[in-house]
């Protein structure tokens, strides 16, 4: 039996669920009557997604389907870090929503100072773009998460190598 038990807080998200999600709008972006005729584009690259359109109204539109279908793969809305709107060529609209991974050293600090000052029995060590949150009692554990989890932190969290 192991003495301390431990589990990771990190920030990330599924890939290809993000893949399908930009799939999906794309294909609703090409059927739905009132963007059919915008020649809309939807570029996901290794960090961010371009979107690129007619006007500022069909971008809010394209976010909208965006944000609906992420949300039904389980996606935080968290992730999307909105770019400023860009004039592009022809009197387009383009913009970079950065997709946001890994947990900042500021967050992490405030992570690690919320569990000292609330939980006296656990330890918060930060790893990375990672926490790592151990004790000697599962339940301590229980209740770091709970308390985490009541929280609203600028980022997506997810609880992961619990043990």
């Amino acid at each position: 039996m192991a003495s301390t038990y431990s589990f990771d807080i990190v920030s990330d998200f599924d890939r290809q669920e993000l893949v399908n999600a930009i799939d999906q709008t794309q294909r609703e972006v090409k059927t739905r009557y009132d963007l059919k005729t915008t020649d809309t584009e939807i570029e996901l690259g290794e960090d961010n997604i371009t979107i690129n359109t007619d006007s500022e109204f069909t971008l809010q539109t394209v976010h909208t389907v965006l944000q609906q279908k992420a949300v039904k793969r389980n996606l935080s809305l968290k992730i999307f870090d909105y770019g400023k709107i860009e004039s592009a060529s022809g009197s387009r609209v383009r913009q970079v929503i950065t997709l946001k991974k890994g947990i900042s050293k500021e967050i992490g600090k405030d992570i690690t100072k919320l569990l000292r000052d609330e939980l006296k029995k656990v330890q918060g060590s930060i790893q990375g773009d990672a926490v790592r949150v151990s004790s000697k009692s599962k339940d301590d554990l229980q209740e770091a998460i709970a308390l985490i989890k009541n929280q609203d932190w600028p980022v997506a969290l997810q609880f992961t190598n619990y043990r």
